[in-house]
């Protein structure tokens, strides 16, 4: 970058995970004269939604462990010899038996990623980096001045700052659509304190996944105890008061996420995936797009032919539709909760003999490779992703760790846990009074309307529209535009119009397009305007608005990676 005659003012917007490794790859970056602000919505830095008291409580613990996360300033294991004792006494941990394939408390992984934010500050201050922080700063618009080569962040709803880049890190967004017009009605579990109360009769969740995990892990606290038996049994043992607590899951397909094994490769083989180059040559050979069968037999396929060549030879002759048959048929041809012990007894084994389960491993990398891709891909590759892939690595994936596993499995035991498959013509119906009425058809084809007195929406954190993008001043502006793929067949394209998709429109000399979730974006993460160009001022990390073009929700991962593309654009 060419040396300005004022310093290159940068501004992150959101102090959480994302806005840490961008600061982080500034701070170790050779810009000269650099003034980095950083906007956080909170009275704290780094630890975002998912590990503050937004999306947090004592009982809720990270999926990952210390040894999977990649180094910002320094492990944990390295600040835990230099934490306040304070910090370390709250939540039991002690330097002498810190273990780093542990998992932890979420709320002191939210302390680790805090501390991190101050060390890199250090580290700038004496590198000359002027850094200022505001807190307790909600950014309430953005503005695009193309013609001083600025962006405008507006803030409070008055304050109008100027920057020469900005990097869009807002992270978590959990709207509310009924939730405070309908009592014990909850868009989503967040803040989890909201939970913590009585509910002596059955609750309904939306959802199987480890946001459900996080409800769960909440209304059990505090509607009976978990205990250790002597001889080894962990028991759920509901209050007197809580006589008739219950919680149902509801899930499309009655499956429960997979359980945390070992991992081979605790980053998950980023450095294994497709390269660019060879990416572009199959987007050149194949009409403009990228194949997803490619993809797939590349980076999932071709992984087992040495790690695991007795499964490759079971799959080798399998497309992703017949795999995905393959692994779902088997996981629904065993009851949930019995799949879930026997999966939690594999994974016991998994960890025990540091042996990974490959094929679960190499889904997870087949999941975090699909992000750089996706923007090419055809829109029928597109549907075809979604509806057979995601699911399956939505299921598989999850980590459930082994504490929140005995949890469940105890409550199952107890008779106040179970789940079961409700369809995708599944509909829920908020009730003036309070709850909700779930009507679905049920395994026997017997339609069903249970009220319930209290619902969760446990979906986890959507993937948000274009219309929901928070900044209305791009979108006034035309700086960021729905995100779109092309029908590499004009029939097809056709079809879904006919069909009504509503997703689906013909934009001209019988071209189709699809759209996606949230707004168009390059490699670099720089948004792309109604002008299909893309603005070299703006960046964009916040995955609830980037869902069509990256579908993977790597948390970490994510951001250690979408951090350093930016920084080699900027």
């Amino acid at each position: 970058m060419t040396h300005k005659a004022h310093p290159l003012k940068i501004a992150i917007l959101g102090g959480g995970p994302s806005g840490l490794f961008m600061y982080k790859r500034l701070v170790e970056s050779e810009i000269k004269d650099l003034t980095i602000e950083i906007f956080e919505r909170k009275n704290m830095l780094g630890s975002g939604m998912p590990y503050s008291t937004e999306g947090a409580s004592q009982e809720h613990i990270t999926n990952v462990s210390d040894n999977e996360i990649p180094v910002i300033f320094n492990s944990i294991e390295d600040w835990v010899k230099m934490a306040p004792k304070s910090v370390l006494k709250k939540f039991n941990i002690s330097p002498d038996n810190f273990n780093e394939y542990k998992v932890l408390p979420r709320l002191f992984f939210g302390e680790y990623l805090s501390a991190q934010f101050s060390l890199l500050k250090k580290m700038a201050d004496s590198k000359g980096i002027a850094t200022i922080i505001h807190l307790n700063t909600s950014v309430t618009d953005v503005v695009d001045d193309a013609n001083a080569n600025m962006v405008g962040v507006e803030t409070n709803g008055k304050e109008m700052k100027y920057f020469d880049r900005i990097i869009i890190c807002v992270g978590h967004n959990w709207p509310k659509k009924y939730e405070g017009k309908i009592p014990d009605y909850f868009d989503s579990p967040y803040p989890p304190k909201k939970l913590a109360q009585r509910f002596n009769h059955p609750i309904a969740i939306m959802g199987s996944s480890l946001t459900a995990i996080d409800a769960i892990r909440t209304l059990a606290r505090n509607n009976g105890v978990f205990q250790e038996e002597k001889d080894g049994r962990y028991k759920f043992v509901p209050d007197e008061k809580s006589d008739q607590f219950k919680i149902v899951m509801h899930s499309r397909n009655g499956l429960l996420p997979a359980v945390r094994f070992h991992l081979e490769d605790s980053h998950l083989g980023k450095d294994a995936t497709l390269t660019k180059a060879q990416i572009q040559k199959n987007i050149k050979d194949n009409g403009g797009f990228i194949s997803l069968d490619y993809v797939f037999e590349k980076n999932f396929k071709d992984q087992f032919k040495k790690k695991d060549p007795a499964f490759y030879q079971k799959i080798k002759d399998m497309d992703l539709e017949t795999f995905v048959g393959a692994m779902m048929s088997y996981r629904e041809n065993v009851p949930p909760f019995d799949l879930f012990k026997k999966e939690y007894e594999e994974a016991e084994k998994s960890i025990e003999r540091e042996e990974s389960i490959y094929w679960k491993e190499a889904l997870a990398v087949l999941s975090f490779a699909m992000n750089y891709p996706a923007k090419y891909l055809s829109a029928e590759d597109m549907q075809r992703l979604q509806k057979a892939l995601m699911p399956l690595i939505s299921i598989v994936i999850a980590f459930v760790p082994q504490s929140s596993c005995r949890d469940l499995m105890a409550m199952h035991d107890a008779g106040v846990l179970e789940i079961i498959s409700v369809g995708e013509d599944s509909t829920v119906d908020p009730q003036e009074k309070g709850g909700a009425i779930y009507t679905y058809t049920d395994d026997t084809g017997k339609e069903m309307a249970v009220a319930y007195q209290t619902f969760v929406n446990c979906i986890g954190q959507p993937h948000l529209s274009y219309e929901d993008f928070p900044f209305k001043g791009l979108v006034d502006g035309g700086m960021v535009s729905p995100a779109t793929l092309n029908f590499k067949s004009k029939a097809k394209g056709k079809e879904e119009v006919e069909k009504e998709n509503k997703l689906v429109t013909e934009k001209g000399k019988g071209e189709y397009v699809l759209r996606v979730p949230g707004i168009k974006i390059n490699d670099f993460f720089q948004v792309i305007g109604e002008d299909d160009q893309a603005n070299n001022r703006i960046y964009i990390m916040a995955v609830p608005y980037i869902g069509g073009y990256n579908p993977d929700y790597s948390g970490i991962d994510f951001s250690e990676m979408a951090s350093l593309e930016i920084l080699k654009q900027l």
